[in-house]
């Protein structure tokens, strides 16, 4: 007997197992947690690890002992401080949780909150937890380097673990049969001679009698012989692998950089795009990225110039639209491609040409995109973009619009646009 010991190193209670085992029971604590840490942090870390602090009442573990047991009758003394229905003061000072609250006693104890170290890959699984590119469908197979296998039929060679044990009895059986056939036809045959023989007074010890019992004989150890199962019967399920259909897709990401965009709404719409860029990097293999700025001209830039250009002017949002159009139409088939468009502004926009934007996407390029996410950056009221586009909302459902008025705001808009739709 052979005895496997498991000599790896793990910390204290920290085994990939247990850290597994955690995060999935306190999963509710450690989503809050990641949503306010993306709200709180600069742009420059929003993708890295996170400490997160759970409550030391909410790991506290049931403990099981023997109670009172049976029936009985007890009489308890009263009190002079309270009432019935008197509301009991929460006790200060050391009594506390290790919240740092209250005036100092001289009694008490309690426990800090536990603190958990979630590594970056644990954060952005919770991070993008639940969210998805809406409508995407499976629709290019040529050139794909996607198989699935698929069953085609048995072969008589394989893998040990493909080994269709039904098939290859019934092929046993089957062979079994047909090789002895013609033995059991000739025993039935040499059987009712030997009854007739019998029959008519013959004795035991004749000749042929004998013979006839010695050829039965002989045939039954043939029969016998034959293996239950042989390597001719083994039979493998046999599998092809199958082109399947890509999900080929590309997003828009088109940016206001205005004037009127200052730095804090720049740093907003920043945060936006950085979530979605690292939600798709990481969700999806096959996605193409745009990136598209404008203020009065739009420019495709690349992911560099997108989030650090400083370049600024006035505002024709119709400039980015029309880039984008023009874009689609030389690259991008809308019958093999998914495409996606996220667009941040301000709402500010030159007065004539809101109109010209809302005609731009209800005409041309809705009908081509499988969602559009718009969102306004504003801690003021709506300007003339966000009406214009609330008639682009009423005439194509897989549009969709949010407000953000501040960073906290971020998170929650981004998974409102991109949350996981019902089948």
């Amino acid at each position: 007997m052979s005895h496997l010991i498991d000599r790896r190193l793990n910390g204290k209670n920290k085994s990939a197992v247990n850290r597994a085992r955690f995060i999935r029971r306190y999963k509710t604590q450690l989503k809050r947690a990641v949503s306010d840490a993306v709200n709180h942090r600069s742009i420059t870390d929003i993708d890295s690890g996170e400490k997160v602090g759970i409550p030391s009442r909410d790991i506290s573990e049931p403990v099981f002992h023997h109670g009172p047991g049976g029936t009985r009758d007890m009489v308890h003394p009263g009190n002079k401080d309270f009432l019935p229905g008197d509301r009991i003061q929460r006790p200060e000072g050391g009594a506390g949780g290790g919240s740092g609250k209250g005036k100092a006693g001289n009694s008490g104890q309690g426990e800090d909150d536990f603190v958990f170290e979630l590594s970056r890959e644990e954060f952005m699984d919770l991070l993008f937890e639940d969210l998805e590119l809406p409508r995407l469908v499976r629709n290019q197979l040529m050139g794909t380097t996607e198989f699935k296998s698929v069953r085609a039929g048995y072969a008589t060679d394989g893998s040990p673990s493909n080994i269709d044990v039904v098939r290859s009895l019934k092929g046993g059986i089957a062979r079994r049969t047909a090789l002895g056939g013609p033995h059991r036809a000739r025993i039935r045959e040499l059987e009712e001679e030997l009854a007739t023989l019998l029959a008519a007074g013959v004795e035991e010890t004749d000749p042929r009698v004998i013979e006839i019992r010695e050829e039965i004989d002989r045939l039954k150890t043939r029969i016998a012989a034959l293996p239950f199962i042989d390597t001719f019967d083994l039979r493998y399920q046999s599998f092809v692998k199958q082109p399947e259909p890509t999900s080929k897709a590309v997003m828009l990401c088109i940016m206001d950089v205005s004037g009127s965009m200052d730095q804090v709404r720049k740093n907003l719409a920043k945060r936006f795009f950085i979530l979605l860029y690292l939600f798709l990097q990481r969700n999806y293999d096959k996605i193409d990225l745009v990136f598209v700025r404008h203020h009065t001209i739009a420019q495709e830039v690349n992911e560099q110039e997108f989030f650090y250009s400083r370049e600024t002017g006035g505002t024709v949002v119709s400039s980015a639209l029309h880039l984008a159009y023009d874009i689609l139409r030389e690259r991008y088939d809308p019958s093999v491609w998914n495409i996606y468009a996220a667009q941040a502004s301000d709402g500010d926009n030159w007065d004539s040409d809101s109109a010209l934007c809302r005609d731009l996407l209800i005409n041309r390029l809705m009908p081509l995109m499988r969602y559009y996410a718009y969102v306004e950056i504003t801690p003021r009221q709506h300007q003339s973009l966000w009406f214009a586009y609330q008639e682009v909302k009423a005439a194509h459902p897989h549009f969709a619009m949010e407000e953000i008025g501040g960073a906290s705001d971020i998170y929650p808009v981004f998974r409102e646009l991109f949350r996981r739709q019902e089948a």
